[in-house]
């Protein structure tokens, strides 16, 4: 299983316990940078609006464990019950300033005197109070003028007053009256709930900001997906969580930080669970309970609503989707709909979530209405849902099969869920389809007489769609179940092998259940012969070429024995892409694709295409790659084929790192990566592609830590030519560490490999780094020896980049025996650029320089100087910097990348590659390394980074910081 590496190692609880919330704020900078600014430039008032748990009373506490200087912070709170307590939240606020009235009392006036009353601990400080006037407006605006004339003294001062929409009218009312004249040293943050607010209206009366003060209206919305992924892992200490869990827990939370922290309390093991791919975060999320504190709050709010209104909302729970006033009436069989759903509005139990469309605020307070029905409720509400959605037109099909299921109505669960997948599949929704099968075949009440069906039909959808594992664990189920009968066990044996190979650790299982599929298929050999164009596909595991080729020679004879242009063209994606990859040089002069005329034989085409365009990125025919590959994305869109979409899309990335567009290569690979995660074969290939990105930047760590998740360590589970790759990868990682011990130990594995499995064409970027790692460790017999092997496996292929490889190999020889080795780099440098590989011939036209060193510095300069700016152009931030420290070392030079000249407070592009590897938590000396500077001189640079992000040290320092 792939997974993103993290740059942090994670701190553990020593208690077990999960922290209840995140230690830094999320997704709030912008209003937090605000709020800092408002409050020192006083007199000023800040108004703070958000929904509840939307993190209001955090912002403020994040503001207040800042430094404010002078100023002193007052804090009340307005409760929702209780007894009266006019102007409570005030009056609670000033009881904490004694000290400061005692310095400055003698500036009170004698109106001051009438707080003694309701300020009892204030009152030896207090003038004696007046006597009354017997009129309560004037006793009224009396005591608000002394509560001004006290905050005046006491300043500066912030008061906050949290909750807001608690307050009584005479909060309120002092509240406006401050807030319209304030103190000039005072500053007020309030924070509240409009939806609870009485009218609407905070303060009782609109209010506006008088001119001459510092004003503000923070308005809090939810979080977005990103902002509840970075949330997520936060709470567990930098975690890495998958997109598919961040998604979901979204959708159920709807962005609101309390109900996403309650949500993963809840969870037994949160920290396993983000890592989830979309069905396990599906399953986990919605089985999880209610938080408590949520469940009160729905139900504190249903008991204030009238029984019409509550079985209106307990209808909208039933049906679970936003529906409009008369589907809900409908469903509840009540005549006063328009009045309940008023109610139910005003109550903020249900929301307007669309035009005339009405549904909950987020899915757990769905599903805390939902868990207040008793089970006949439960049945009778989903039985009477059913009755009413049969009528729309068109049926909606997923909706209608979910409230049969849950109505006890199996034969209607059936019939609703196979025509949704039907439906699903028709519009080119493999995931629906897969996951409606799935959870059919589950129901031990299915009878017999369907499971072979929807068996068989679970297996050809979800070898076409991206959700694997579910289907997979299914049909491995259906084969120890009586219900599936003999003839079928054959059909569900194969798609669950085809399945398997797309999972991390089940290449040899899934070859085990596909030559067992084979020997099943008597009766279906069309599906037997897909079943050996699967076993011959040369590129799974460390089967040896020796086992693999019989079937790559029956699937030829199936083929051209077929008469069915689609079982044609799909034994032919297979040969086709599995002949190339060996470097056939049969292939490319005899390609041919005919016309494709059904949505099966374009999925075919489409497969064909894309099989053949990743064949073309081992051997070195990169422009006809890209081609294919348009053209195969385009198939797979018309046709409805997410999962050979995504094959291309791993591939079209793989062709970028090689051709040099890396531009944004990290972004995209690692969002594929996000969704392609629990797919191994292109997990791996996009782990090995982020794993070479961050080697070529030095990043020694991250580059480690992806490389590992290539197959590198596991052949016999790895698609082969990426876990070969990934040894040279590590191998090469090491080496530019002066670990020489490490890389043989990386080289000789990756050698083991391609030895085992016979095809040298998969040594092309293996085979200059093992050269290279004999030649530092003394062995320059193996380095001879493994060259002599490379020529011999690559005779007679169409390999061009083996033979790229092959002449860099020998070069590297050459010039380690103090040979002449310039016309075989010159060689490899342009066979390279052919391709084109314009990183693989800098690293080339890097030792050509080396080479002219002694005999002609000037050319050798020229060479470094051009190299320089193809690294830096790229990003490989190390190389470039290595070409810098070579062309310095003979007297030469090159200014950092765009010139110097003044940044300002913006970093200098010699500053930024500091600060990445300082994110990275590099020391200055590693850095010094990576870049080839030295200790003081990072130094200065860290300082000056800290310094222009406005960090105190670089444990502050944040990835976001870089943006």
């Amino acid at each position: 299983m792939s997974r993103t590496p993290k740059s942090r190692a994670r701190r553990c609880d020593p208690t077990g316990l999960m922290r209840t919330s995140s230690p830094v704020l999320v997704g709030r900078g912008d209003q937090l940078g605000a709020l800092r600014a408002a409050v020192p430039s006083q007199p000023a008032v800040i108004m703070i609006e958000g929904e509840a748990g939307v993190g209001k009373s955090r912002l403020v506490r994040e503001l207040l464990d800042a430094d404010l200087g002078p100023i002193a912070v007052l804090m009340g709170h307005c409760q929702p019950v209780g007894e009266p307590f006019p102007y409570g939240a005030v009056l609670e606020a000033l009881r904490d300033c004694t000290e400061r009235l005692a310095r400055n009392h003698s500036r009170l006036s004698p109106v001051a005197g009438v707080l003694a009353g309701p300020l009892p601990e204030l009152a030896s400080y207090l003038p004696e109070p007046p006597p009354p006037t017997g009129d309560p407006r004037a006793e009224r605006h009396r005591f608000f003028r002394a509560l001004r004339e006290l905050l005046g003294i006491l300043g500066p001062v912030l008061l906050v007053v949290e909750d807001l929409h608690w307050a009584d009218d005479g909060s309120r009312q002092l509240l406006r009256f401050l807030m319209g004249d304030p103190p000039p040293t005072l500053s007020i943050v309030v924070t509240y709930r409009r939806e609870d607010v009485p009218g609407g209206v905070p303060l009782g009366s609109a209010y506006r900001p008088p001119t001459g003060i510092t004003s503000a209206l923070l308005e809090l919305e939810p979080l977005d997906v990103a902002e509840v992924r970075a949330l997520t892992s936060a709470i567990l200490d930098g975690e890495p969580v998958s997109a598919e869990f961040a998604a979901k827990l979204h959708e159920r939370t709807a962005g609101i930080p309390f109900v996403v922290e309650e949500t993963l309390r809840a969870l037994r093991n949160p920290a396993g669970a983000v890592h989830a791919d979309g069905a396990t975060a599906r399953r986990l999320l919605d089985n999880v309970d209610v938080p408590v504190l949520l469940r009160d709050a729905i139900a504190e709010r249903l008991a204030a609503l009238p029984s019409s209104a509550v079985r209106l909302v307990q209808a909208a729970a039933v049906l679970g989707a936003p529906a409009g006033l008369e589907l809900l009436g409908s469903v509840a069989r009540i005549n006063e709909s328009p009045a309940a759903l008023t109610h139910a509005l005003t109550g903020h139990v249900l929301h307007e979530v669309g035009p005339r469309r009405y549904g909950f605020r987020h899915a757990l307070a769905q599903q805390a209405v939902y868990d207040t029905l008793s089970g006949p409720d439960r049945t009778e509400l989903h039985q009477r849902a059913v009755e009413v959605l049969d009528q729309v037109d068109p049926k909606p099909l997923v909706q209608l099969a979910e409230h049969s299921e849950r109505a006890g109505s199996t034969s209607a669960w059936l019939r609703y869920g196979e025509a949704a997948a039907d439906r699903a599949v028709e519009i080119g929704d493999a995931s629906t389809a897969t996951a409606l099968l799935n959870k059919l075949l589950a129901d031990p009440a299915v009878p017999a007489a369907d499971v072979d069906r929807l068996a068989i039909k679970l297996g050809q959808i979800a070898h076409q769609g991206l959700d694997q594992l579910d289907p997979a664990e299914t049909l491995e189920r259906l084969l120890s179940d009586r219900r599936l009968s003999t003839a079928a066990r054959g059909e569900v044996r194969h798609y669950r092998g085809v399945l398997l190979i797309r999972q991390a650790g089940g290449i040899e299982e899934a070859r085990s259940e596909l030559e067992r599929a084979v020997a099943d298929l008597t009766e279906r050999p069309d599906l037997a012969a897909r079943g050996e164009a699967v076993l011959g596909l040369s590129y799974l595991g460390m089967t040896p070429m020796s086992e693999v080729r019989p079937w790559l020679d029956r699937i030829s004879a199936a083929r051209v024995s077929a008469v069915d242009l689609e079982q044609k063209m799909a034994l032919y994606a297979n040969e086709v892409g599995s002949k190339m990859h060996l470097g056939d040089p049969s292939v490319l002069p005899g390609w041919s694709f005919p016309p494709a005329t059904t949505s099966g034989e374009l999925r075919q085409l489409a497969r064909a295409h894309c099989n053949l365009a990743d064949a073309l990125t081992t051997t070195g025919h990169f422009g006809l790659c890209a081609e294919l590959l348009r053209d195969g994305l385009r198939y797979a869109a018309e046709c409805g084929a997410p999962f050979t979409a995504s094959t291309a899309n791993a591939t079209r990335a793989r062709l970028d790192w090689l051709t040099g567009d890396w531009d944004g290569l990290a972004e995209r690979a690692e969002t594929l990566l996000d969704e392609y995660r629990d797919l191994f074969p292109l997990a791996s290939e996009l782990c090995l592609i982020l794993g070479s990105l961050a080697t070529a930047r030095g990043e020694w760590a991250e580059a480690t830590s992806y490389l590992t998740e290539t197959g590198a360590f596991a052949p016999e589970e790895s698609i082969t030519p990426v876990a070969i790759a990934g040894c040279a990868a590590l191998a090469r990682t090491m080496l530019a560490q002066d670990e020489i011990t490490r890389a043989c130990v990386d080289v000789d594995r990756g050698l083991a490999i391609v030895r085992a499995k016979g095809v040298w064409v998969w040594a092309t970027e293996l085979g200059p780094v093992a050269v290279s790692t004999f030649l530092a460790a003394g062995r320059e017999t193996d380095a001879e020896t493994l060259i002599e092997e490379i020529a011999a496996g690559v005779e007679g292929r169409d390999a061009p980049m083996a033979f790229a490889a092959l002449a860099w190999c020998r070069g590297l020889l050459a010039e380690a025996r103090g040979q002449d080795a310039l016309e075989l780099y010159r060689q490899a440098a342009d066979r390279y650029s052919a391709l084109p590989a314009p990183y693989l011939a800098a690293l080339v036209a890097e030792r050509e320089a080396a080479c002219l060193v002694p005999s002609d510095q000037e050319k050798a300069a020229e060479i470094l100087s051009a190299l320089v700016d193809t690294f830096d152009g790229l990003g490989a931030t190390r190389d470039a910097a290595r070409c810098r420290h070579q062309l310095r070392s003979i007297g030469g030079g090159k200014p950092s990348r765009r010139g110097r000249r003044g940044y300002g407070d913006a970093l200098s592009p010699r500053e930024q590659e500091v600060a990445r590897l300082l994110v990275a938590g590099h020391t200055n000396r590693k850095i010094a390394d990576v870049l080839f500077l030295s200790p003081r001189t990072v130094e200065q640079h860290a300082a000056r980074v800290l310094r222009k992000l406005g960090v105190s040290s670089r444990a502050e320092l944040q990835a976001e910081d870089l943006a």
